[in-house]
């Protein structure tokens, strides 16, 4: 199958500080991203790669309806994990259960990191009061701090990939000899 050519070009208005150190990034080139709808069709969005002037790490970015390392939107994963049974997206079976235990395995270290954003941000003046969680869900807990609204999980995204916190999540398969 042959590979579309970029439908979009992605550029950030903003002067974008490194998630590392908080210094400036200069463009260093653009990469194609591919993501998939909600019906399936592949879209390919042109993306600057950054690098940072101060310990030349690279960073992509991201628009908010991308997540790193997953192939469809957020919107898509978003539906998938509001409601498992009841949603419009066209993927695989084994595709929305990567989803699932994706979230149910980071939710807690999630909402470690949107706490601890809020203890060093001026939010922290009043933390949300979390001493009841045991019994909710984890979409629950998570809604106590970003709330349940639409595009909840670009709220989650954003800032823990700002903050430099967003952990690696492909996993590659290397023979022994590599």
């Amino acid at each position: 199958m042959k590979t579309p050519l970029p439908e979009f070009l992605v550029r950030g208005a903003e002067r974008i500080p490194s998630p590392c150190c908080g210094t400036s990034m200069k463009v260093m080139g653009t990469r194609d991203r591919k993501s998939k709808d909600s019906s399936g069709e592949t879209k390919v969005y042109n993306i600057r790669r950054l690098g940072c002037v101060n310990c030349g790490r690279i960073h992509h970015e991201l628009p908010d309806f991308l997540v790193p390392y997953k192939r469809y939107e957020a919107e898509c994963i978003e539906k998938v994990l509001t409601d498992s049974l009841h949603h419009d997206v066209a993927a695989d079976d084994s595709t929305l259960f990567r989803w699932l235990n994706w979230f149910t395995s980071f939710v807690d270290y999630w909402l470690g990191c949107l706490r601890s954003i809020m203890l060093r941000t001026s939010q922290g003046k009043n933390p949300v009061n979390l001493s009841s969680e045991g019994s909710l869900s984890a979409l629950q807990r998570i809604g106590r701090l970003v709330g349940n609204a639409p595009r909840w999980l670009t709220r989650i995204v954003r800032p823990i990939v700002n903050d430099n916190l967003w952990l690696h999540t492909r996993s590659a398969f290397l023979s022994e000899g590599n």
